[in-house]
């Protein structure tokens, strides 16, 4: 199989200890350009709360960095070790971790020290591999000695629906001491969960799976987490398409090809811009129905029009999807507005293309106009990299 025709879909989701406000664990991932590899790696610090979260953040970002430049497996785990800070109350420095390293021919290397074994499924049922030992050495900093441990590596070649789950202990130990689980939710719950919400929504998005699987644990602890909760999703799919269309084009003449290329897209199709709109409502002679509300009046309303799944308003909603990209990567309990709407098409697709019309629009270089707003062709840069590096989406923009 064509390794273009597989895209690699990577979402978490993550909830902190009920009596904490930072998580003491960390998922981070990362697009090696330079030879189109992904790393996720999901670490888990010693005990909760702000001390937590600095061993996980260390753990997480060496981890990442010694993948990037080909450490090899025991190296990793001993360079982590040897770095991370000794907790004072405890006197050991500890955080789990799972690294999990895609090439660009989707070949996986998955390695794994004290973390919840990782689930991995293809066409929704579980797929076996073997999880190989590998020694390393531990170096222990408060007694100076070096105490014996291991990691256990495994690869495979995957292939398109597959589906690999990382997560922290917080899940398999939800709801321990419950009547319902009085040794906590266990692995194998674990694995069965997954595996029901796999056969469920076989074409469930990874962001979306891993929410499922984080929100079963907060309800095992009655709605207050006993512990940090973090999943990790990672899905190869069929790429799935979304295009976004805002401003009008830069000469009159470009409406037809515009609109052209919304009718021939294969895929999700967002309208931005009042003016935008109406121009594919002309050309195609589909009514753009009137404007409804969405519960939400700090943000213009949105439409509807027969051929596009979302019509909304233009600078003024963008500019709230920028801001709400750059200062989240979860967006539950979110005003239900045009922003929001454009998000989650966003986060159920892989391939994002944005046609940017390049007429200037005189009323955003108005005196009046919030001067926190960018010009259309600036905020689309801002968005196409938020999405690349922070939710690993492929963008394309093209001007017209």
């Amino acid at each position: 199989m064509n390794t273009q025709d597989i895209f690699v879909e990577v979402g978490a989701y993550q909830v902190c200890k009920y009596t904490e406000k930072t998580p003491g664990d960390r998922f981070v991932t990362e697009r090696i350009d330079a030879d189109g590899r992904i790393v996720a790696v999901l670490s888990d610090g010693l005990g909760s709360g702000v001390k937590a979260n600095v061993l996980s953040t260390l753990t997480a970002t060496i981890a990442a960095r010694c993948i990037k430049n080909n450490v090899p497996v025991s190296r990793v785990a001993e360079v982590i070790t040897e770095t991370l800070p000794v907790c004072s109350r405890r006197k050991i420095s500890y955080a789990t971790f799972t690294i999990i390293e895609i090439s660009a021919d989707n070949h996986v290397r998955i390695i794994e020290y004290d973390n919840p074994p990782t689930l991995i499924f293809r066409h929704n049922e579980p797929l076996e591999i073997e999880r190989r030992p590998i020694e390393f050495k531990n170096a222990s900093a408060t007694e100076g000695t070096v105490i014996p441990s291991r990691v256990f590596f495994s690869e495979f070649q995957a292939q398109r629906g597959d589906r690999i789950l990382t997560f922290s202990d917080g899940l398999p130990q939800s709801g321990m001491g419950t009547p319902k689980f009085p040794l906590g939710f266990t692995n194998g719950e674990v694995f069965k969960l997954a595996q029901n919400l796999i056969h469920s929504a076989p074409k469930v998005a990874a962001q979306n799976l891993a929410r499922q699987m984080v929100r079963a644990g907060i309800e095992n602890d009655k709605n207050n987490p006993h512990d940090d909760i973090t999943c990790g999703v990672i899905c190869f799919r069929e790429p799935r398409k979304l295009l976004l269309v805002s401003g009008p084009p830069f000469k009159k003449e470009s409406d037809t090809e515009m609109v052209n290329f919304i009718k021939q897209f294969d895929g999700t199709k967002i309208v931005c811009g009042g003016t935008t709109a109406n121009i594919v409502s002309r050309l195609t002679e589909k009514p753009l129905e009137s404007f409804y509300e969405t519960g939400d009046r700090s943000l213009p309303p949105i439409s509807h029009m027969e051929g596009v799944d979302l019509v909304t308003e233009g600078v003024i909603t963008l500019s709230k999807v920028e801001e709400l990209l750059q200062a989240k990567s979860q967006f539950d309990d979110l005003p239900d507005n045009g922003a929001l709407k454009i998000i989650e098409k966003f986060l159920n697709s892989d391939c994002i293309f944005f046609l940017v019309g390049t007429k200037i629009n005189e009323t955003h270089l108005s005196p009046t106009f919030p001067v926190e707003l960018e010009i259309r062709r600036t905020l689309m840069r801002r968005i196409a990299q938020l999405l690349e590096v922070k939710f690993m989406k492929h963008v394309k923009i093209q001007y017209i």
